[in-house]
């Protein structure tokens, strides 16, 4: 069976988090921990003593790994129920754009937009997971 565009997004979806934390840490490479340079030895303290926009992006990181576990199954339940592929993989490429959207949100600081975007991608997901139902 050949990957579909649902399942590349749920790829897209699981990698989120990891370029969330690498936007937290931007520009902190090579500089000494003195001079606020990223502390591989307690990256997770480092990443707590944050602010601004590292702290949201850390945030942003750790609210894709929240959301990717009800992603990934409701990608996997409407499969399973025989759901129309062209449906599913609408709605999980609407999902992860509007996760990315979300990010940039959150970092920029836009908090009122963020949650509109948030809202939009939960109901998106909703509906993947109901879209067997539907058709």
């Amino acid at each position: 069976m050949v990957f579909s565009l649902a399942h590349w997004c749920v790829l897209v979806a699981s990698l989120l988090p990891i370029v969330c934390a690498g936007i937290a840490k931007y520009g902190t490479f090579g500089k000494r921990r003195s001079e606020g340079g990223f502390d591989n030895d307690d990256p997770r303290g480092w990443l707590a003593r944050q602010t601004g926009w590292r702290a949201r992006a850390n945030a942003a990181q750790a609210n894709s790994f929240e959301a990717l576990p009800f992603f990934i199954g409701a990608v996997v339940i409407a499969q399973q129920l025989g759901a129309d592929p062209a449906r599913v993989d609408g709605l999980a490429a609407a999902f992860v754009l509007l996760r990315i959207v979300y990010v940039g949100l959150y970092v920029a600081g836009v908090a009122t937009m963020r949650t509109l975007v948030w809202t939009s991608a939960l109901a998106v997901n909703i509906a993947i997971l109901f879209s067997a139902r539907m058709g």
